[in-house]
């Protein structure tokens, strides 16, 4: 089981799993600022401020650490087969019919609560985490990762619909591997916008990135205020993908670069902090 620290290029950040129960507080304190105070969810919280659910108890919790303060900046929470057996199930099956995983040859995996900290939403970030979830994955010799990426629902759902217009094309699984989502979008107010591209939250186009699929039509989560896309990723397509997209970009090599860099990085300001699925 992954303990040990992970450093970055930039020696920077590192992470780890939560290894005290400080340590899952500290996660569940970032995530109520994410989600309750930044975005609005109708979440649990606690009186100490700490946001939190059934689940919490049964998962591992992944850290993403500023080494120069030891501030913890991004998390995400990891649910194993065996340990959504103990959970009564995995979080996703209050949002989705699973039947599908029986399809699923070698073990699997759900991740979700997935949040950055507003002041580090940068590919550093984002990478650390992916590289804390592939040694996560490497070490307990997972076959596949799941879980949800989310998508805002203020504007009634027209980003959402637009977006799966675009992923339903080049995207979707098998029939095999598709799920049902157990409370569909609501109907927009609304027509789609005629050729107006919505932009895809650059978590979603993370996973696009590593080769994941999309099994089937988003869910509506009324509390969190979103639209869940349930996503499934073969490690072997991570493990072949995950330096291009993840480790080459932690280090600029000039100047130049880490501008465009951080250009492109600010874009991941609000919607980068949306929760995967929730086991998310």
């Amino acid at each position: 089981m992954l303990t040990t620290i992970l450093q970055a290029n930039d020696c920077r950040y590192r992470v780890q799993l939560a290894l005290t129960p400080e340590d899952v507080q500290r996660s569940q304190r970032l995530r109520h600022q994410v989600f309750v105070q930044e975005m609005g969810a109708q979440a649990q919280v606690d009186e100490h401020g700490l946001e939190h659910d059934h689940y919490d108890t049964f998962c591992q919790h992944l850290l993403v650490i500023d080494q120069q303060n030891e501030q913890l900046v991004a998390s995400t929470r990891i649910l194993t087969r065996a340990a959504a057996q103990a959970a009564g199930g995995f979080y996703s099956e209050n949002e989705f019919d699973l039947a599908m995983l029986a399809q699923l040859h070698g073990d699997v995996m759900e991740i979700g609560r997935t949040c950055v900290h507003p002041e580090h939403r940068n590919g550093s970030t984002i990478g650390m985490l992916w590289q804390g979830l592939a040694d996560f994955m490497t070490q307990n010799r997972i076959s596949f990762l799941f879980g949800s990426a989310s998508i805002p629902m203020h504007d009634g759902g027209l980003a959402a619909r637009s977006i799966m217009q675009e992923l339903r094309s080049d995207f979707m699984s098998k029939d095999e591997l598709r799920v049902t989502p157990k409370l569909a979008l609501p109907e927009p107010e609304a027509a789609l916008p005629s050729g107006k591209k919505t932009r895809m939250p650059p978590l979603l186009k993370a996973y696009m990135r590593l080769g994941a699929q999309i099994c089937g039509e988003p869910c509506w989560d009324p509390a969190f205020g979103c639209a869940d896309i349930f996503i499934l990723l073969d490690v072997q397509h991570l493990q072949a993908r995950y330096h291009r997209h993840f480790i080459q970009r932690q280090m600029p090599a000039t100047a130049a670069e880490i501008h465009a860099d951080n250009a492109n990085t600010v874009q991941i300001a609000n919607t980068t902090t949306q929760r995967m699925a929730q086991t998310a």
